[in-house]
């Protein structure tokens, strides 16, 4: 049995370990803060947001991991410590996205696992001594447990504080409206008309309009209820749309449309141009009477689901009638199969990269147009014989002829034209 002495040492070197392993997880905060991003991401569905949501999960992973770190280095007592702004931060977006808080607390107690995974490999690694690596585990782990206990609460009880003045800021009774709307709950359809104050029995075009950070001080909601105003206004809408606010920079919306009408996407698109690049729109496709009001909006979710995940295509407006886009939409919902997918049709053509960009994209339209070298080049405005080229050496990167798979082909050319880098490969 190890004498007081022993036991002493073993706390001196333990509490020097643990300083050590705190320094030196400065130097790889941003990577142990990214894996940790991912994995909650991953594992914890109502995390999946946009890029601006896994933008403010990563800063409050980051901050909470630096915070850590640093009231174990430093020896900072616990009832002291305030939780980061980033974290509240992403506690107050949460409670404003009706995301629950069970998701929150889920996310700081995997947090919490991972964090100790990491440090016990930490440790493993730089102390030969059992007895010392097992003391200096069980200071983290009693840190971290006192940490995560402080800091949930308090994050728990900025959410619950937002969460009340976000709905206190809205009407409660048409929100519930739209919810039992969309749920297909049994609703009187006239009462829902007049407590949203439009038209449910006529054609609709659905939408989600969103911003980016740089219109935050410049009243992005208002900003999007015109657009929604203005493309009502482009397709010859006789009566109001409607606008719903999601957070700050995100709003769904309905526009009335005459029977039959038609959508022109160059004009819409124009009418986005008008109002900025800062902004974007998902489109489903018209749709009629309540069911049509609950199938386009699904579908205006499912364009922009596309439209973030392949952010970097940069598309301003997405249809889900385009080209791809539906297909794309199911492949999104599980993008590890999308890239397995990707990577068996198109092998060397699934590379991330702008040369193999342009061949996949002439072989896009090659296909669409049965074949043809002239057709083909007519519609991408080149000499057939540099369409032939391109067709060929896209056959030369894939491995294999065009019409083996060809519907597995033409859907892993869809998910590459419209998820871009997500479920491409990067060249080293």
């Amino acid at each position: 049995m190890d004498s007081s002495t022993d036991r002493e040492e073993i706390a001196r070197r333990a509490t020097a370990r643990v300083a050590d392993i705190a320094s030196a997880t400065s130097a790889q905060l941003d990577d142990v803060a990214r894996e940790l991003q991912v994995e909650l991401a991953q594992s914890i569905s109502d995390l999946r947001g946009d890029p601006l949501m896994l933008d403010l999960l990563y800063a409050s992973v980051e901050s909470n991991v630096k915070t850590f770190f640093h009231v174990t280095q430093y020896g900072v007592p616990i009832d002291t410590v305030e939780a980061p702004w980033p974290a509240i931060e992403y506690a107050r977006r949460l409670a404003q996205r009706e995301i629950s808080s069970n998701a929150l607390l889920r996310a700081y107690r995997l947090g919490h696992r991972r964090a100790l995974d990491w440090v016990a490999g930490e440790l493993a690694g730089v102390e030969p001594d059992g007895r010392v690596s097992f003391a200096a585990l069980q200071m983290l782990q009693d840190a971290a447990f006192a940490y995560i206990d402080r800091v949930s609460e308090q994050v728990v009880e900025e959410y619950e504080t937002e969460r009340e003045r976000w709905l206190t800021n809205r009407s409660t009774i048409r929100m519930a409206t739209l919810s039992a709307l969309l749920a297909a709950d049994e609703v009187d359809v006239a009462t829902a008309e007049q407590v949203l104050g439009y038209r449910l029995r006529h054609d609709h075009l659905g939408l989600v309009l969103w911003a980016d950070e740089r219109m935050a001080s410049m009243g992005p909601l208002e900003r999007l209820g015109q657009l929604t105003s203005a493309i009502a206004q482009e397709v010859g809408s006789e009566s109001a749309p409607l606008f719903v606010p999601q957070d700050r920079l995100l709003g769904w919306g309905w526009v009335p449309l005459r029977t039959r009408a038609s959508i022109d996407l160059d004009r819409l698109a124009r009418v986005l141009g008008e109002a900025g690049d800062e902004v974007k729109a998902a489109i489903g496709s018209v749709g009629t009477g309540l069911a049509g009001f609950r199938a386009t909006h699904r579908q205006a979710l499912q364009a922009h689901q596309v439209a973030v995940i392949g952010a970097d295509q940069a598309h301003q407006i997405t249809s889900f009638t385009a080209p791809g886009v539906r297909a794309a939409a199911i492949l999104a919902g599980d993008l590890t199969n999308a890239r397995d997918l990707v990577t068996s049709m198109l092998g060397g053509l699934a590379q991330d990269d702008e040369s193999v960009e342009r061949l996949r994209e002439t072989l896009t339209v090659f296909l669409q147009e049965n074949q043809s070298f002239v057709a083909t080049a007519a519609r991408v405005h080149l000499h057939k014989n540099t369409v032939k080229y391109r067709v060929d050496k896209a056959v030369q990167l894939r491995g294999r002829p065009i019409d083996e798979d060809r519907f597995d082909l033409e859907l892993a050319l869809a998910a590459c034209r419209w998820l871009g880098p997500a479920v491409l490969t990067r060249t080293l």
